[in-house]
């Protein structure tokens, strides 16, 4: 896989779903270098001896420097926090869309030749179908979601003016280990972590209504490595598990595994996440994926992965300014 590539340039590749990614390209076989500002990521999640080029993708000679000799580039480099997006949406913008601008624009200077976008679900907003295909129309809500999106359409700028031959992934509810606690809103570790230390699980919105599509990190990488390996310029693709849970599915998952009574502690006031959501995955499957790890032996092995007194999850999820959170 990937036989065009060998020099590989991971922004944010210290980072929960860049880390992964790279472990993956290692064992490729391929040269990789990691850049990456450590705001969410960690030097400990890389193994020793990877080249890690400290800088922001907001700083274009920094991120420039970075790219040259690069074949190929993933840029996972991301705000990925919606919640900070509402309470800061300058710095999410900055780092979501000028952010993307540079890295494309370096891309460009380096000739590389593919450029993969790590962009999110969040791009559609509040579904009006279900699944979601790619086709859905993109309506965000939040900052992030429109960050996110402003990423896509420079992305294909670059593609029809430039013929930078770009790609882009929209990752569904992506969990697994590696996950920054004081960061990740993905409710499957929060809800893990609370449980584990054996504290009431705290759930925004409705347990019933509320659906999400839960893919592990294995799968995302997966998905993101056929696309840069078979996808054609301009192709977006959803990655996802293709199953549709209900909060209440994930806190009996939670509780029959670990065999202790799950504490709920439903927030029912904040309602602006409690919508269904669930991806149509039949267009990266034309590329041979194929979802392997199942939500309930994801969370067992993230039970494993965590122990049994992991950190206490930090930061609220919210909407709108102002709003109270979980916590």
């Amino acid at each position: 896989m990937l036989d065009a590539y060998q020099k590989i340039l991971v922004t944010g590749g210290a980072g929960f779903i860049g880390s992964h990614l790279v472990d993956a390209l290692l064992s490729l076989g391929k040269e990789v270098v990691v850049f990456d500002n450590l705001s969410a990521g960690a030097e400990e999640n890389l193994p020793s001896g990877i080249r890690l080029m400290k800088g922001d993708v907001r700083n274009p000679g920094q991120i420039t420097k970075a790219a040259k000799g690069a074949e190929l580039i993933f840029h996972v480099a991301a705000n990925a926090n919606g919640t900070v997006s509402v309470n800061d949406p300058r710095l999410d913008f900055e780092t979501n869309a000028w952010g993307i601008f540079n890295v494309l624009d370096a891309a460009l200077q380096a000739g590389v030749k593919k450029f993969v976008y790590v962009s999110s679900a969040s791009v559609y907003g509040k579904p009006r179908f279900f699944p979601i295909g790619e086709d859905h129309p993109t309506k965000p809500f939040i900052p992030y979601g429109s960050s996110k999106l402003a990423g896509e359409i420079c992305c294909n700028s670059f593609l029809h003016t430039y013929e930078l031959p770009v790609v882009i992934g929209r990752p569904f509810c992506v969990y697994g280990p590696r996950e920054n606690p004081k960061r990740a809103l993905v409710e499957v570790s929060r809800y893990l972590r609370w449980h584990l230390n054996k504290k009431p699980i705290r759930i925004v919105g409705d347990l019933d209504k509320k659906t999400r599509d839960f893919v592990h990190i294995s799968d995302v990488v997966q998905g993101l490595l056929l696309i840069a390996d078979r996808a054609h310029p301009g192709e977006v693709f959803n990655l996802g598990s293709g199953e549709e849970v209900t909060m209440r599915e994930l806190t009996d998952i939670i509780g029959s595994i670990t065999g202790r009574p799950v504490i709920v502690d439903v927030i029912s006031d904040i309602m602006a996440d409690t919508y269904r959501l669930v991806s149509d995955i039949s267009k990266i499957k034309s590329l041979g994926y194929v979802p392997r790890v199942s939500l309930v032996n994801g969370v067992r092995y993230l039970i494993e992965e965590l122990g049994e007194h992991p950190e206490i999850p930090t930061g609220a999820t919210i909407f709108r300014r102002g709003q109270r959170g979980e916590m």
